[in-house]
């Protein structure tokens, strides 16, 4: 009883806490897209919010969450922030992937629950890059763990925004210490660098930031605490380099390069992104779980 009373508890407060930086990061964007724009006239976008629903096969309740969908804006050409927290039995290519990955007692016993918030933001100026972040939290009768992290995606590159993000996410790991024996900052870019790699075009979907999953050191509250850091650095990071890029002025070469680096990103979304995979194999509202693709890409 103790352990189910303490599964419960740990599930009400992450999916309170996603739920809370969804939105935080929501008004934050909104806030942005009423600054005026020098290179567009037009209205200050709002999300359109839509709830979701995971679909199961029995037809029971299996949760959901919102989804928040900013297109057309001064800022934002297209922007998503989604919130989940779903349950229910995992489908069986999607509980083979999980025993393949050593989840503990998933070959026998598929019931799962998830929570997480998902964003991706596709500029309206080239110069302002694309980002995502996404943190989330999964359990299993057997385990638990978190994951996610954040990267930057310009399709013209600032080594100083780089810099700058890259600075906000050690500054969200450093606090916690080193993880399995090493620095954890070095640990997760490395993992980043590793994980948003797009082997069929030999190169790296953007700068870099950091990644996790599978994250269980034992102690869930330190791994909450970190979890939530990383949500919180989320804005520091990203929101000063979007202000910065916003009127900067643009050639039409500027936007061919942007259109190009959509489509590569577009590319690993769709081939290589395990998030896309579990939402799509999990029954998740598709709308959702494709919310991460651009509104107009372009390939050569």
């Amino acid at each position: 009883m103790k352990d189910q009373t303490e599964a419960s508890d740990h599930k009400t407060r992450a999916a309170a806490w996603f739920r809370e930086l969804r939105d935080r990061i929501v008004a934050a964007f909104e806030g942005l897209e009423d600054r005026p724009a020098a290179h567009w006239d037009g209205p200050a976008g709002r999300f359109e919010v839509t709830p979701t629903r995971r679909a199961s096969e029995d037809g029971s309740d299996a949760g959901g969450g919102i989804m928040s969908v900013m297109r057309g804006g001064r800022h934002f050409e297209k922007v998503g922030v989604n919130w989940s927290e779903v349950h229910g039995t995992l489908a069986p290519r999607a509980q083979a992937a999980m025993a393949a990955r050593g989840v503990p007692g998933m070959a026998e016993d598929p019931r799962f629950w998830a929570s997480g918030i998902s964003l991706v933001a596709h500029m309206r100026n080239p110069h302002a890059p694309a980002v995502h972040m996404n943190t989330r939290m999964f359990w299993t009768p057997n385990a638990w763990w978190f994951g996610g992290g954040a990267d930057l995606n310009p399709c013209l590159e600032y080594p100083e925004d780089t810099a700058h993000f890259h600075a906000e996410m050690k500054a969200a790991c450093d606090p916690h210490g080193p993880l399995d024996g090493a620095d954890r900052y070095t640990k997760l870019k490395a993992w980043a660098d590793e994980y948003f790699f797009i082997p069929h075009r030999k190169r790296a979907r953007g700068v870099g930031g950091i990644f996790y999953d599978d994250l269980n050191t034992g102690d869930w509250e330190a791994d909450f605490a970190f979890t939530r850091d990383v949500g919180a650095h989320f804005l520091p990071a990203f929101l000063p380099l979007a202000e910065k890029r916003r009127d900067q002025p643009w050639t039409e070469a500027d936007r061919e390069a942007q259109l190009v680096h959509r489509g590569l990103y577009a590319e690993y979304n769709l081939v290589y992104d395990r998030g896309t995979k579990f939402g799509l194999e999990t029954g998740h509202d598709a709308n959702a779980v494709l919310m991460s693709l651009p509104p107009l890409a372009k390939w050569v």
